[in-house]
């Protein structure tokens, strides 16, 4: 699936200029395994070439494989740190890896090693039907939560601070004994209370978050929404929800939902619909109406003859887009007849010359 794609992108790193690879994943170089594990995650995520279709993502998917499969590795670390990359090239002998092979294995490997996947942010957002018919792009705002960007997600103050737990050993779970007949007694795992199942307490807590080990943030967003959007449609930002130290976090989901507007069109999946008040010489003699469609362009209503009240008319391709299609619904145009308030008696007088002898001709039938 990935192979024609993997050559490309190895060709693309025979020219990736040698950065620091602690910069290129946006972390420190006294970071922990964890931080560097946070960083790749979240920055894989968004540079995946299936992702994002800017120029760059690609070249910036793989230097962002390339710096996590060196840090993460505790042996080629030690060898960039003090010899760089031309002391990795020496070590490696010039092997690339697969970014696709190592993106795979940190979020879809074997489920048992996978982390628990935190819950979902569903959110409904109303939009105008001339925003759905016309598309356009969403500015919105996530207030959620986030591993604290001075612990990393460790409660603690620094790595110095995070000592084994003494009352579990750092098991994280205590025997306890219990007798259930005089001289006959069971035993049975229990979560450590002294350090809640982790196997490991904090001397001193992280003084931005409190020990709390996530913080209050908002994020900025833009929801693209393509023309002809469905009502109800999904979009999925993967990894956005809220941040743990205990899970993955979860997706933010936005769904779609049309306003209820006042402008008069109306929507039934790729068709829309519009009612046009015409008089009653218009119903009687015909008509050219301009209606002015939801993007601007004009759209000529024209009716010869007899247009009964109700009457509904078809026009072929004027509905919404179709996604992933160059076609369009279509738009169906009711007919309302509104009649005179009051008559003039000169007016009276014509119609009555012109309509009794119809009556006469009806009575004689």
């Amino acid at each position: 699936m990935y192979s024609i794609t993997f050559f490309l992108l190895l060709s693309l790193a025979a020219f990736v200029v040698a950065a620091d690879l602690y910069k290129v994943l946006d972390v420190h170089k006294s970071s922990s395994e964890r931080d560097i594990k946070h960083a790749y995650r979240k920055l894989s995520r968004k540079y995946h070439p299936d992702k994002n279709k800017d120029p760059d993502a690609e070249s910036k998917f793989v230097e962002i494989a390339h710096a996590y499969e060196v840090l993460s590795d505790p042996e080629k670390r030690k060898i960039y740190d003090r010899y760089g990359e031309e002391g990795l090239k020496a070590h490696e002998g010039g092997h690339h890896s697969n970014p696709f092979d190592i993106f795979q294995s940190f979020f879809g490997g074997h489920p048992a090693e996978q982390a628990r996947k935190g819950p979902s942010m569903v959110m409904e957002f109303e939009l105008g039907l001339d925003d759905l018919y016309e598309g356009a792009n969403i500015d919105f705002k996530v207030k959620k939560r986030v591993l604290c960007d001075h612990c990393r997600g460790s409660g603690a103050a620094s790595d110095g601070d995070i000592h084994k737990c003494s009352s579990c050993g750092g098991s994280g779970v205590k025997v306890v004994k219990q007798q259930i007949f005089p001289g006959m007694y069971a035993q049975s795992q229990v979560s450590c209370t002294d350090c809640q199942g982790r196997g490991r307490v904090i001397k001193k807590v992280c003084p931005h978050c409190g020990g709390a080990k996530v913080i209050d943030h908002v994020q900025s967003y833009t929801l693209e929404v393509q023309p002809g959007t469905a009502e109800g449609h999904e979009t999925v930002f993967e990894g956005e929800a809220d941040e743990s130290p205990d899970w993955e976090p979860g997706d933010v989901v936005i769904r779609v939902k049309t306003r209820k507007d006042k402008g008069g069109w109306r929507r039934k999946e790729s068709s829309l619909y519009w009612k046009e008040i015409i008089g009653i010489d218009e119903a009687l003699l015909g008509f050219e109406h301009n209606l002015t469609h939801m993007d601007g362009h004009v759209v000529q209503l024209r009716r010869n003859g007899v247009t009964q009240p109700g009457f509904v008319q078809t026009i072929r391709g004027e509905g919404m887009p179709i996604p992933e299609h160059s076609s369009r619904g279509d738009l169906f145009v009711e007919y309302t007849v509104v009649l005179p308030v009051d008559i003039p008696s000169d007016m009276r007088r014509k119609l009555t010359d012109v309509f009794k002898p119809l009556a006469s001709g009806h009575d004689e039938l």
